[in-house]
């Protein structure tokens, strides 16, 4: 996100130090957007907002993605997503239509459309500076879209189940990440050689590692059936800004797990890795979708539970920091974002309604955004305004709420040509895509797998740190990082077996992550 980086700090760990370090005056300039979000609108009366139909050639379809573009040339265009295999590109400088207008001219803010896969898509992912689109679908394959011509140029094929999440390198374009309902985790290198195209001319691509079963709640028999198997996927993906980690959730427990990734090479072994944090008792809940600030400071968890779970990122052994209430998270449809500056937080509710919580007052009521007339699901902020979200719903439309009023009254419709194809005959509709919440009472196992990649390749044997939500009926609070900040300041010893060391490292030493912290810790104990 460009425009949020030029606000950044020089490195990613001086980022993360500046917002554990924050004063208090910066809390209360924080506070005080609250109510410039409050005046979000997706009315096109003049403020910039408005409603986008999600159809082909007059058949609705319902949204499952909605993503802006991650740099300031591109922020101002929102890729959406759908159940029918269509990716399209909207103008967000345009005027927007209303409601009512939405079928007549949402046709005049689209730039392009077309048929990426022959079936659902279930994420889209802007890399190389927004010249390239990622679309991850239920055919079991990601595929690599140049955004100008709308070519593919690669598919990444191996998983076995519908690819439901993406999530590329904060500095590396060319290493990606996907997530998997058949439970595994995939790394994929695009520098790599490919291999033969598949018989519809395409490059194919193979993933340089796998995990399977990252989230499987027993070690499961043959003999399980396959409505069974499904409660193992893996629900969200996040490249996390160390760019050494990688966190994953998954629909059969309320467990993250954050891998690392410097053990590529370590051979094959069966030996389960233990994990640092213990499993919770009883009643299970999935984690629908993850999220983290352009700062790498929170991780955000959307729980089945009708909660959001704020995680620091130094410390998420700990538990988490906040937790925040008020919207319905029944499907894992239902997705939350964290704001690139780390101070809101936004989510979609069953009940339709959007909700926005500030990220240091979670006992406040959340705002609400009223209009959607369906389950409210993918949200995202726009990258170079504050002022702007989008949101999508099973009303079929995607919604832009804005505090910006616009500055053109005569915006002319597009005049690029945009290539319309013949929508998919498939009969993959929503009812068939739908995960609901699944109750497990089985004993979570924290382990790596032990089988091999679907393209030979060894599978990952990462070092992995998990930790879960805690029970539904207890009340948790905690401070951010201050204890944290005052105990670096005590001695050298106690700096060095701090997290703030990963954030300033003496010049003598090597550099190091958070996962360091997290195995001299547990050595210790």
């Amino acid at each position: 996100m460009a425009m949020s980086r030029r606000r950044l700090s020089p490195t990613f760990f001086g980022g993360l130090r500046s917002r554990e370090l924050g004063s208090a005056g910066s809390s209360s300039r924080r506070a005080a957007r609250l109510p410039y979000l409050a005046d979000l609108s997706s009315d096109p009366g003049g403020r910039g907002g408005g409603v986008i139909a999600v159809e082909h050639s007059g058949d609705p379809a319902i949204p499952f993605a909605v993503s802006f573009g991650k740099t300031a040339q591109t922020s101002n265009l929102l890729a959406v997503a759908d159940e029918d295999g269509y990716v399209g590109l909207y103008d967000t400088r345009r005027r927007l239509p209303s409601s009512s207008s939405s079928l007549e001219k949402s046709a005049e803010t689209r730039v392009s459309d077309w048929v990426a896969h022959n079936n659902a898509i279930f994420d889209v992912c802007w890399i190389k500076e927004g010249s390239q689109i990622l679309t991850a679908s239920g055919d079991q394959t990601v595929k690599i879209w140049s955004v100008g011509d709308r070519k593919c140029i690669g598919v990444l094929s191996g998983h076995t189940g519908s690819v439901k999440s993406l999530s590329c390198h904060s500095s590396n374009p060319e290493l990606i990440v996907s997530g998997s309902r058949d439970g595994s985790f995939a790394l994929w290198d695009l520098r790599c050689d490919p291999k033969s195209p598949n018989s519809h001319g395409e490059t194919c691509l193979m993933s340089s590692a796998v995990v399977r079963e990252a989230h499987s709640p027993v070690q499961r028999s043959r003999t399980r059936s396959r409505a069974k198997a499904a409660s193992t996927s893996i629900t969200s993906v996040l490249y996390l800004k160390d760019d050494v980690s990688i966190a994953t959730s998954g629909a059969a427990d309320n467990v993250v797990k954050i891998w690392d990734t410097r053990n590529l090479k370590v051979p094959v072994s069966n030996k389960n890795s233990q994990a640092g944090g213990q499993p919770l008792e009883g009643v299970k809940h999935g984690i629908s979708c993850l999220s983290q600030d352009s700062y790498g400071a929170y991780i955000a968890a959307s729980c089945m539970d009708n909660r959001i779970y704020l995680y620091s990122v130094l410390h998420v052994n700990k538990g988490p920091v906040k937790v925040y209430t008020g919207s319905k998270i029944e499907s894992f449809f239902v997705k939350s974002s964290i704001s690139p500056d780390g101070n809101h937080i936004l989510g979609g509710s069953s009940d339709g309604n959007v909700y926005l919580w500030q990220v240091d007052q979670p006992e406040e009521d959340p705002i609400v955004l009223k209009g959607h007339e369906g389950e409210a699901t993918s949200v995202d902020w726009c990258a170079s305004e504050v002022g702007m979200i989008a949101t999508s719903s099973d009303d079929s439309t995607v919604r832009v709420w804005s505090t910006k009023k616009m500055d053109c009254t005569n915006i002319s419709s597009p005049t690029a040509f945009r290539k319309r194809i013949t929508a998919p005959n498939t009969e993959y509709r929503r009812f068939a895509t739908h995960e609901r919440a699944t109750t497990s009472w089985d004993t979570v196992a924290c382990t790596s797998t032990d089988g091999k990649s679907p393209s030979g390749s060894p599978p990952l044997q990462p070092r992995v740190l998990d930790f879960g939500t805690p029970e539904s009926a207890k009340k948790r609070s905690f401070a951010l990082f201050q204890e944290e900040a005052l105990d670096t300041r005590k001695s050298p010893e106690a700096q060095m077996n701090s997290p703030s060391s990963v954030l300033s490292p003496p010049p003598s030493l090597k550099r190091r992550t958070i996962q360091d912290y997290f195995a001299s810790s547990a050595s210790a104990s």
